[in-house]
Protein backbone atom coordinates (compact mmCIF):
# COMPACT_ATOMS: atom_id res chain seq x y z
CA UNK A 1 0.00 0.00 0.00
CA UNK A 2 2.79 2.42 0.94
CA UNK A 3 4.40 2.01 -2.49
CA UNK A 4 1.31 2.66 -4.62
CA UNK A 5 1.80 6.44 -4.99
CA UNK A 6 5.38 5.87 -6.17
CA UNK A 7 4.37 3.12 -8.57
CA UNK A 8 1.65 5.35 -10.00
CA UNK A 9 4.19 8.15 -10.41
CA UNK A 10 6.45 5.74 -12.32
CA UNK A 11 3.56 4.74 -14.59
CA UNK A 12 2.77 8.36 -15.38
CA UNK A 13 6.44 9.19 -15.88
CA UNK A 14 6.82 6.40 -18.46
CA UNK A 15 3.75 7.74 -20.27
CA UNK A 16 5.12 11.28 -20.32
CA UNK A 17 8.66 10.58 -21.53
CA UNK A 18 7.82 7.60 -23.73
CA UNK A 19 8.50 3.91 -23.08
CA UNK A 20 11.46 3.99 -25.48
CA UNK A 21 13.25 6.29 -23.02
CA UNK A 22 12.73 4.14 -19.92
CA UNK A 23 13.96 0.77 -18.69
CA UNK A 24 11.68 -0.73 -16.06
CA UNK A 25 13.73 -3.04 -13.82
CA UNK A 26 12.23 -5.11 -11.03
CA UNK A 27 14.46 -6.26 -8.15
CA UNK A 28 12.97 -9.43 -6.74
CA UNK A 29 13.80 -12.21 -4.30
CA UNK A 30 14.07 -15.79 -5.53
CA UNK A 31 14.17 -17.73 -2.25
CA UNK A 32 15.88 -21.08 -1.86
CA UNK A 33 13.92 -23.70 0.08
CA UNK A 34 16.50 -25.94 1.72
CA UNK A 35 14.09 -28.76 2.52
CA UNK A 36 13.12 -29.06 -1.14
CA UNK A 37 16.54 -28.08 -2.56
CA UNK A 38 14.67 -25.75 -4.87
CA UNK A 39 14.55 -22.11 -5.92
CA UNK A 40 10.98 -20.79 -5.83
CA UNK A 41 9.82 -18.43 -8.57
CA UNK A 42 6.25 -17.94 -7.36
CA UNK A 43 6.96 -14.76 -5.30
CA UNK A 44 8.46 -13.13 -8.39
CA UNK A 45 5.56 -14.21 -10.57
CA UNK A 46 3.09 -12.76 -8.06
CA UNK A 47 4.89 -9.43 -7.71
CA UNK A 48 5.10 -9.02 -11.49
CA UNK A 49 1.38 -9.80 -11.74
CA UNK A 50 0.65 -7.06 -9.20
CA UNK A 51 2.77 -4.59 -11.18
CA UNK A 52 0.85 -5.43 -14.34
CA UNK A 53 -2.42 -4.68 -12.56
CA UNK A 54 -1.36 -1.05 -12.15
CA UNK A 55 0.07 -0.74 -15.64
CA UNK A 56 3.75 -1.58 -15.16
CA UNK A 57 5.53 -4.34 -17.08
CA UNK A 58 9.13 -5.01 -16.01
CA UNK A 59 11.62 -5.33 -18.85
CA UNK A 60 14.39 -6.68 -16.63
CA UNK A 61 14.27 -8.94 -13.58
CA UNK A 62 17.15 -8.61 -11.13
CA UNK A 63 16.89 -11.75 -9.04
CA UNK A 64 18.33 -11.71 -5.53
CA UNK A 65 19.26 -15.26 -4.65
CA UNK A 66 21.60 -17.28 -2.46
CA UNK A 67 21.93 -20.02 -5.11
CA UNK A 68 22.75 -19.69 -8.83
CA UNK A 69 19.81 -19.59 -11.24
CA UNK A 70 19.89 -22.58 -13.55
CA UNK A 71 18.58 -22.51 -17.11
CA UNK A 72 15.18 -23.97 -16.17
CA UNK A 73 14.56 -21.29 -13.54
CA UNK A 74 15.53 -18.54 -15.97
CA UNK A 75 13.18 -19.96 -18.63
CA UNK A 76 10.35 -20.22 -16.13
CA UNK A 77 10.75 -16.61 -14.99
CA UNK A 78 11.01 -15.47 -18.60
CA UNK A 79 7.86 -17.32 -19.61
CA UNK A 80 5.58 -16.36 -16.72
CA UNK A 81 6.84 -12.79 -16.27
CA UNK A 82 6.95 -11.90 -19.99
CA UNK A 83 10.58 -10.82 -20.09
CA UNK A 84 13.39 -11.91 -22.38
CA UNK A 85 15.44 -14.78 -20.98
CA UNK A 86 18.59 -12.68 -21.28
CA UNK A 87 16.82 -10.05 -19.14
CA UNK A 88 16.57 -12.45 -16.20
CA UNK A 89 19.63 -11.24 -14.30
CA UNK A 90 21.12 -13.23 -11.44
CA UNK A 91 22.31 -11.32 -8.38
CA UNK A 92 23.89 -13.81 -6.02
CA UNK A 93 24.47 -12.76 -2.43
CA UNK A 94 27.99 -11.32 -2.36
CA UNK A 95 30.56 -12.65 0.07
CA UNK A 96 32.17 -9.53 1.51
CA UNK A 97 30.69 -6.14 0.67
CA UNK A 98 27.80 -4.56 -1.20
CA UNK A 99 30.37 -2.79 -3.38
CA UNK A 100 30.94 -6.12 -5.14
CA UNK A 101 27.45 -5.88 -6.66
CA UNK A 102 28.34 -3.60 -9.62
CA UNK A 103 31.04 -6.09 -10.60
CA UNK A 104 28.69 -9.07 -10.45
CA UNK A 105 26.00 -7.22 -12.41
CA UNK A 106 28.59 -6.28 -15.03
CA UNK A 107 29.56 -9.95 -15.27
CA UNK A 108 25.88 -10.74 -15.88
CA UNK A 109 25.81 -8.18 -18.70
CA UNK A 110 23.24 -5.86 -17.13
CA UNK A 111 25.02 -2.68 -18.28
CA UNK A 112 25.07 -3.83 -21.91
CA UNK A 113 21.45 -4.96 -21.67
CA UNK A 114 20.30 -1.54 -20.45
CA UNK A 115 22.20 0.22 -23.24
CA UNK A 116 20.64 -2.13 -25.80
CA UNK A 117 17.13 -1.48 -24.47
CA UNK A 118 17.70 2.28 -24.68
CA UNK A 119 19.44 2.01 -28.07
CA UNK A 120 22.60 3.62 -26.73
CA UNK A 121 26.05 3.09 -28.19
CA UNK A 122 28.68 3.23 -25.46
CA UNK A 123 32.30 2.11 -25.11
CA UNK A 124 33.24 -0.87 -22.97
CA UNK A 125 33.19 0.25 -19.32
CA UNK A 126 36.47 0.53 -17.44
CA UNK A 127 35.90 -0.81 -13.93
CA UNK A 128 39.56 -0.95 -12.92
CA UNK A 129 39.23 1.82 -10.33
CA UNK A 130 36.11 0.24 -8.87
CA UNK A 131 37.82 -3.15 -8.74
CA UNK A 132 40.74 -1.55 -6.90
CA UNK A 133 38.35 0.09 -4.43
CA UNK A 134 36.65 -3.25 -3.72
CA UNK A 135 40.00 -4.97 -3.23
CA UNK A 136 40.97 -2.34 -0.67
CA UNK A 137 37.68 -2.79 1.18
CA UNK A 138 37.98 -6.57 1.20
CA UNK A 139 41.74 -6.90 1.80
CA UNK A 140 43.18 -3.68 3.27
CA UNK A 141 46.88 -3.48 4.13
CA UNK A 142 46.21 -2.04 7.60
CA UNK A 143 43.40 -1.51 10.09
CA UNK A 144 42.41 1.26 12.46
CA UNK A 145 40.01 1.09 15.41
CA UNK A 146 37.42 3.85 15.63
CA UNK A 147 34.79 4.38 18.31
CA UNK A 148 31.34 5.54 17.21
CA UNK A 149 29.46 6.90 20.22
CA UNK A 150 25.70 7.07 19.68
CA UNK A 151 22.33 6.36 21.24
CA UNK A 152 20.88 3.91 18.70
CA UNK A 153 23.65 1.33 18.72
CA UNK A 154 21.29 -1.64 18.95
CA UNK A 155 20.06 -0.80 15.43
CA UNK A 156 23.17 -1.08 13.26
CA UNK A 157 21.60 0.58 10.22
CA UNK A 158 20.82 3.71 12.28
CA UNK A 159 24.24 5.10 11.36
CA UNK A 160 24.65 3.27 8.05
CA UNK A 161 25.67 6.34 6.04
CA UNK A 162 28.37 7.13 8.59
CA UNK A 163 29.81 3.62 8.51
CA UNK A 164 29.89 3.71 4.71
CA UNK A 165 31.55 7.14 4.69
CA UNK A 166 34.25 5.79 6.99
CA UNK A 167 34.67 2.84 4.62
CA UNK A 168 35.05 5.18 1.62
CA UNK A 169 37.70 7.25 3.37
CA UNK A 170 39.55 4.25 4.77
CA UNK A 171 39.69 2.52 1.38
CA UNK A 172 41.33 5.61 -0.11
CA UNK A 173 44.12 5.04 2.43
CA UNK A 174 44.17 1.25 1.81
CA UNK A 175 42.89 0.82 5.33
CA UNK A 176 40.18 -1.23 7.00
CA UNK A 177 37.91 -0.03 9.81
CA UNK A 178 37.44 -1.88 13.09
CA UNK A 179 34.32 -0.23 14.45
CA UNK A 180 33.80 -0.06 18.18
CA UNK A 181 30.13 0.78 18.67
CA UNK A 182 29.57 2.39 22.06
CA UNK A 183 26.23 3.27 23.63
CA UNK A 184 26.57 6.86 24.84
CA UNK A 185 24.83 6.12 28.13
CA UNK A 186 27.58 3.65 29.03
CA UNK A 187 30.12 6.50 28.92
CA UNK A 188 28.45 8.44 31.68
CA UNK A 189 30.61 6.45 34.12
CA UNK A 190 33.19 4.09 32.56
CA UNK A 191 35.12 6.10 30.01
CA UNK A 192 38.79 5.18 29.94
CA UNK A 193 38.15 1.45 29.74
CA UNK A 194 36.13 1.90 26.55
CA UNK A 195 38.13 4.58 24.75
CA UNK A 196 41.76 3.98 25.68
CA UNK A 197 42.37 1.54 22.80
CA UNK A 198 40.81 3.52 19.93
CA UNK A 199 42.59 5.68 17.37
CA UNK A 200 39.63 7.97 16.78
CA UNK A 201 36.26 8.99 18.21
CA UNK A 202 33.22 9.89 16.10
CA UNK A 203 30.00 11.26 17.59
CA UNK A 204 27.12 11.32 15.08
CA UNK A 205 24.00 13.46 14.96
CA UNK A 206 20.81 12.90 16.86
CA UNK A 207 18.11 14.48 18.98
CA UNK A 208 17.05 14.30 22.61
CA UNK A 209 18.71 14.37 26.01
CA UNK A 210 19.32 10.64 26.49
CA UNK A 211 23.01 9.81 26.37
CA UNK A 212 24.12 13.44 26.07
CA UNK A 213 26.44 13.41 29.09
CA UNK A 214 28.12 10.28 27.72
CA UNK A 215 28.75 12.02 24.40
CA UNK A 216 30.12 15.04 26.23
CA UNK A 217 32.46 12.73 28.16
CA UNK A 218 33.60 11.15 24.88
CA UNK A 219 34.44 14.59 23.47
CA UNK A 220 36.34 15.49 26.63
CA UNK A 221 38.32 12.26 26.58
CA UNK A 222 39.27 12.79 22.92
CA UNK A 223 40.30 16.38 23.62
CA UNK A 224 42.37 15.62 26.70
CA UNK A 225 44.08 12.54 25.22
CA UNK A 226 44.71 14.10 21.79
CA UNK A 227 42.59 11.44 20.07
CA UNK A 228 41.25 12.47 16.63
CA UNK A 229 37.62 13.53 17.00
CA UNK A 230 34.91 14.08 14.41
CA UNK A 231 31.59 15.46 15.61
CA UNK A 232 28.66 15.55 13.21
CA UNK A 233 25.76 17.92 13.91
CA UNK A 234 24.95 17.02 17.54
CA UNK A 235 28.53 15.74 17.78
CA UNK A 236 29.73 19.30 17.19
CA UNK A 237 27.29 20.66 19.75
CA UNK A 238 28.34 18.30 22.56
CA UNK A 239 32.00 19.13 21.83
CA UNK A 240 31.12 22.82 22.15
CA UNK A 241 29.35 22.28 25.48
CA UNK A 242 32.27 20.21 26.78
CA UNK A 243 34.84 22.85 25.85
CA UNK A 244 32.77 25.64 27.36
CA UNK A 245 32.38 23.77 30.64
CA UNK A 246 35.82 22.31 31.13
CA UNK A 247 38.17 24.73 29.37
CA UNK A 248 36.38 28.07 29.52
CA UNK A 249 35.00 27.52 33.00
CA UNK A 250 31.37 28.05 31.98
CA UNK A 251 30.11 25.39 34.36
CA UNK A 252 26.43 25.72 33.45
CA UNK A 253 27.04 25.60 29.69
CA UNK A 254 24.35 23.60 27.93
CA UNK A 255 21.92 23.52 25.02
CA UNK A 256 18.35 24.75 25.32
CA UNK A 257 17.39 21.45 23.71
CA UNK A 258 18.47 19.63 26.88
CA UNK A 259 17.84 22.36 29.47
CA UNK A 260 15.28 24.87 28.30
CA UNK A 261 16.13 27.58 30.85
CA UNK A 262 19.88 27.06 31.04
CA UNK A 263 21.66 30.27 32.09
CA UNK A 264 24.56 29.58 29.72
CA UNK A 265 23.02 28.57 26.39
CA UNK A 266 26.07 27.99 24.21
CA UNK A 267 23.76 26.05 21.89
CA UNK A 268 20.26 27.43 21.28
CA UNK A 269 17.53 28.21 18.79
CA UNK A 270 17.89 31.35 16.75
CA UNK A 271 15.65 34.22 17.87
CA UNK A 272 13.43 33.92 14.80
CA UNK A 273 12.91 30.19 15.46
CA UNK A 274 11.77 30.38 19.07
CA UNK A 275 8.13 31.17 18.37
CA UNK A 276 7.72 28.48 15.73
CA UNK A 277 5.36 25.71 16.83
CA UNK A 278 5.53 23.64 13.68
CA UNK A 279 8.89 22.00 14.37
CA UNK A 280 9.61 21.25 10.74
CA UNK A 281 9.59 24.97 10.01
CA UNK A 282 12.24 25.61 12.67
CA UNK A 283 14.77 23.24 11.13
CA UNK A 284 17.58 24.24 8.81
CA UNK A 285 17.23 21.75 5.98
CA UNK A 286 18.93 21.03 2.67
CA UNK A 287 22.08 22.34 1.05
CA UNK A 288 23.66 25.49 2.49
CA UNK A 289 26.94 27.25 1.65
CA UNK A 290 29.83 27.39 4.10
CA UNK A 291 32.61 29.96 4.13
CA UNK A 292 35.84 28.46 5.47
CA UNK A 293 38.38 30.62 7.28
CA UNK A 294 41.78 30.79 5.60
CA UNK A 295 44.73 29.30 7.45
CA UNK A 296 42.64 26.81 9.40
CA UNK A 297 42.82 23.04 9.48
CA UNK A 298 39.44 23.02 7.74
CA UNK A 299 40.90 24.88 4.77
CA UNK A 300 43.73 22.35 4.53
CA UNK A 301 41.25 19.48 4.65
CA UNK A 302 38.91 20.89 2.01
CA UNK A 303 41.51 22.64 -0.10
CA UNK A 304 38.97 25.42 -0.59
CA UNK A 305 37.29 28.28 1.25
CA UNK A 306 33.78 27.88 -0.17
CA UNK A 307 31.84 24.61 0.06
CA UNK A 308 28.21 23.49 0.19
CA UNK A 309 26.95 20.90 2.65
CA UNK A 310 23.65 19.28 3.61
CA UNK A 311 21.92 20.21 6.86
CA UNK A 312 19.20 18.82 9.09
CA UNK A 313 19.16 20.46 12.49
CA UNK A 314 17.35 22.95 14.66
CA UNK A 315 19.86 24.30 17.18
CA UNK A 316 22.89 26.51 16.50
CA UNK A 317 26.05 27.69 18.23
CA UNK A 318 25.42 30.88 20.20
CA UNK A 319 27.79 33.44 18.68
CA UNK A 320 27.75 35.45 21.93
CA UNK A 321 30.34 32.97 23.22
CA UNK A 322 32.59 33.07 20.16
CA UNK A 323 35.29 35.46 21.42
CA UNK A 324 35.39 34.00 24.91
CA UNK A 325 35.89 30.47 23.62
CA UNK A 326 38.27 31.50 20.85
CA UNK A 327 40.66 32.90 23.47
CA UNK A 328 40.97 29.37 24.86
CA UNK A 329 41.66 27.73 21.49
CA UNK A 330 38.14 27.03 20.20
CA UNK A 331 38.19 28.07 16.54
CA UNK A 332 35.11 28.59 14.39
CA UNK A 333 36.71 27.68 11.09
CA UNK A 334 33.57 27.74 8.95
CA UNK A 335 30.47 29.95 8.95
CA UNK A 336 27.47 30.83 6.84
CA UNK A 337 28.39 33.43 4.17
CA UNK A 338 27.07 36.25 6.37
CA UNK A 339 29.09 35.01 9.35
CA UNK A 340 26.00 34.63 11.53
CA UNK A 341 26.01 30.83 11.87
CA UNK A 342 28.83 28.52 12.93
CA UNK A 343 29.29 25.61 10.54
CA UNK A 344 32.72 24.20 11.43
CA UNK A 345 34.74 24.18 14.63
CA UNK A 346 38.23 22.96 15.46
CA UNK A 347 40.64 23.13 18.39
CA UNK A 348 43.88 25.01 17.97
CA UNK A 349 46.17 22.68 19.95
CA UNK A 350 44.91 19.29 18.88
CA UNK A 351 45.97 16.92 16.07
CA UNK A 352 42.43 16.64 14.67
CA UNK A 353 39.43 17.83 16.64
CA UNK A 354 36.76 18.85 14.15
CA UNK A 355 33.02 19.35 14.46
CA UNK A 356 30.55 20.34 11.78
CA UNK A 357 26.93 21.46 12.06
CA UNK A 358 26.02 19.65 8.83
CA UNK A 359 25.98 16.03 7.67
CA UNK A 360 29.02 15.27 5.48
CA UNK A 361 28.10 11.58 5.41
CA UNK A 362 25.34 12.42 2.92
CA UNK A 363 27.89 13.54 0.32
CA UNK A 364 30.52 10.84 0.59
CA UNK A 365 30.98 8.47 -2.35
CA UNK A 366 33.06 5.31 -2.84
CA UNK A 367 35.29 6.99 -5.43
CA UNK A 368 35.18 10.39 -3.72
CA UNK A 369 35.28 10.19 0.09
CA UNK A 370 34.21 13.30 1.93
CA UNK A 371 37.20 15.46 2.97
CA UNK A 372 36.26 15.49 6.67
CA UNK A 373 36.12 11.70 6.80
CA UNK A 374 39.32 11.36 4.80
CA UNK A 375 41.12 13.81 7.07
CA UNK A 376 39.76 11.98 10.11
CA UNK A 377 41.05 8.61 8.88
CA UNK A 378 44.46 10.12 8.09
CA UNK A 379 44.62 11.58 11.59
CA UNK A 380 43.64 8.24 13.13
CA UNK A 381 46.36 6.48 11.17
CA UNK A 382 48.89 9.12 12.23
CA UNK A 383 47.95 8.62 15.88
CA UNK A 384 48.14 4.86 15.52
CA UNK A 385 51.59 5.13 13.93
CA UNK A 386 52.65 7.54 16.68
CA UNK A 387 51.53 5.16 19.40
CA UNK A 388 53.40 2.32 17.73
CA UNK A 389 56.54 4.47 17.60
CA UNK A 390 56.08 5.43 21.24
CA UNK A 391 55.70 1.77 22.20
CA UNK A 392 59.07 1.09 20.55
CA UNK A 393 60.70 3.72 22.76
CA UNK A 394 60.53 6.82 20.57
CA UNK A 395 59.03 9.57 22.72
CA UNK A 396 58.53 11.97 19.81
CA UNK A 397 55.06 11.18 18.53
CA UNK A 398 53.37 13.63 16.14
CA UNK A 399 51.09 16.18 17.82
CA UNK A 400 49.40 17.37 14.65
CA UNK A 401 48.67 15.74 11.33
CA UNK A 402 51.36 16.90 8.88
CA UNK A 403 49.92 19.13 6.18
CA UNK A 404 51.23 16.81 3.48
CA UNK A 405 49.03 14.01 4.87
CA UNK A 406 45.87 16.09 4.58
CA UNK A 407 45.18 15.60 0.90
CA UNK A 408 42.55 18.09 -0.32
CA UNK A 409 39.48 16.39 -1.79
CA UNK A 410 37.37 18.50 -4.12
Amino acid sequence: IEGLPFLEAIRQFILEVGPQNVVNMHVTLVPYIKAAHELKTKPTQQSVAKLREIGLQPQVLICRTEKPLDRDVRRKLSMFCSVSEKAVVEELDVEHTIYEVPLTLHAEGLDKLVCDLLHLETPEPDLADWQKFVERVVSPKKHVKIAVVGKYMDVRDAYKSIYESLTHAAASEDCGIDLKLIDAESLEHEIDAQLKDVAGVLVPGGFGVRGIEGKINAARYAREHKIPYLGLCLGMQVATIEFARNVCGIKDANSTEFQKNTPEAVISLLEEQRGVRNKGASMRLGTWPTQIVKGTLAEKIYGDTEVTERHRHRYEFNMKYRDRMNEKGFVISGTSPDGALAELIELRDHPYFVGCQYHPEFQSKPNKPHPLFKGFIQACLARQAGRATHARGDQESPRRVPDRELVPQR
